[in-house]
């Protein structure tokens, strides 16, 4: 117990996404740009929701609280992992726990509000005219309290069960930051029950969502399969394509890192899909739903227009009291 207890007070390594220093510069750059690019679109759809009074709408407010998750979680991941670039990839034990907790909440929050919105979609194309009324401003933030606590449970769970583990003496994690996979890798002795736990948690936490899309998007097909609009059928498919993309490429990796078992699981796997929907995605997801949505261009044009006016108001504001001492002179 004193060598456990005692391994758990040190630091561990991080090693990167890669483990040499080849080209290290150019990822540097590429990953600082990502990063750049994730905060200032999804800052933006934020920004755009809540001032635009033609996006005060359930999916907006919605899709505003995605981009908020996104920012959050890319923020607990990637400055770690660019200021380890400069070759301090060491983390301390608590350090790395907060890591592992804080993402775990907002990794599992995106899941479930992910899934739940597919039953916005659901709403808005098979009862459009009860859609006000099924999605109102109390039934949205019973979807968020339901995402938040759906992910702060899995990481209440699953924090513990990991970070008490005894790790091995090198502490040497072959991954850019601290995920549950890796991290049950590293641990030494037996760990069959660990990863059942971790397993079945996992599982249910990817499940319960995939359920509810599943069951809303098949709903879906079939009222649209019965439409007798061309156009209409047309317009619910566009409605829900970006939602389909996102979900896609967001579950498409965890799915690979949360259901798989470990001896599946290699290290340099892991880091591919990791970084694909740590990194990539709280990237895409607001430029998907920026440039194939008309609300949101919309809104940007007018907001770019109001930009334009305040320079000429300011101008014309500045003649008048010019005029004004004139005369009074």
């Amino acid at each position: 117990m004193e060598r456990d207890n005692r391994s758990n007070s040190t630091d561990f390594f991080l090693m990167g996404i890669f483990s040499h220093n080849v080209a290290s510069g150019f990822i540097f750059i590429i990953i600082f740009i990502i990063f750049f690019i994730a905060l200032i679109a999804n800052g933006t759809m934020i920004f755009l929701i809540n001032t635009d009074p033609h996006l005060h709408t359930p999916m907006y407010f919605l899709l505003s609280h995605l981009s908020f998750i996104d920012i959050v979680y890319i923020t607990t991941i990637v400055p770690k992992m660019l200021v380890d670039f400069s070759g301090q990839g060491t983390i301390s034990f608590l350090a790395c726990t907060a890591q592992y907790f804080l993402y775990q909440t907002f990794v599992g929050a995106e899941f479930f509000l992910l899934g739940l919105m597919a039953y916005d979609r659901y709403i808005a194309i098979c009862y459009p005219l009860r859609y006000p009324v099924l999605m109102s401003r109390q039934i949205c933030v019973i979807i968020l309290v339901s995402s938040w606590f759906g992910g702060s449970l899995d990481s209440f769970i699953l924090t513990p069960i990991t970070m008490s583990l005894p790790f091995c003496s090198s502490h040497q994690i072959n991954h850019f930051f601290c995920e549950a996979p890796t991290m049950l890798r590293l641990a030494c002795g037996d760990k069959a029950m660990y990863e059942m736990v971790m397993y079945v948690c996992c599982v249910m936490m990817l499940l319960i969502p995939f359920s509810i899309i599943i069951t809303s998007y098949t709903k879906i097909l079939i009222t649209v399969h019965h439409m007798n609009s061309a156009e209409g059928r047309k317009k619910a498919l566009t409605t829900c394509s970006s939602h389909i993309m996102v979900i896609t490429l967001f579950y498409g990796a965890a799915l690979y890192t949360y259901m798989l078992p470990q001896s599946y699981h290699t290290p340099v796997k892991d880091k591919i899909f990791s970084a694909f929907y740590t990194i990539l995605t709280p990237m895409i997801n607001p430029l998907i739903y920026s440039l194939r949505n008309r609300d949101v261009t919309g809104a940007m044009k007018r907001a770019l227009g109001r930009c334009k006016r305040i320079p000429r108001v300011t101008r014309v504001e500045f003649q008048q009291s010019r005029s004004k001492s004139k005369w009074s002179s």
